[in-house]
């Protein structure tokens, strides 16, 4: 992963956030993170490192449980189904 070094920072840093957020909605990680795309299927798409890569998560808001679902460059997500993955 030496290839996309440039993202670690940020990405430790939003597991750090979600590892202690409280999202009960959709509607609270927006509020956190107005960028986010909130799709079908429990998906969010964040934007990691000012919009260089993107992060999928499944969120079981229930639970309280964020399941990474995908983690790449804007090249690499367009070829996958966020809301499948």
């Amino acid at each position: 992963m030496s290839e996309y070094k440039d993202s670690e920072t940020s990405l430790r840093e939003w597991f750090t956030e979600a590892r202690s957020a409280n999202w009960k909605t959709p509607h609270d990680v927006k509020a956190k993170y107005a960028s986010a795309s909130i799709i079908r299927n429990d998906r969010v798409v964040f934007n990691i490192k000012g919009n260089d890569y993107r992060l999928v998560a499944a969120i079981k808001y229930d639970l309280g449980i964020i399941y990474i679902r995908f983690v790449g460059t804007h090249k690499q997500y367009d070829k996958i189904n966020a809301e499948e993955i």
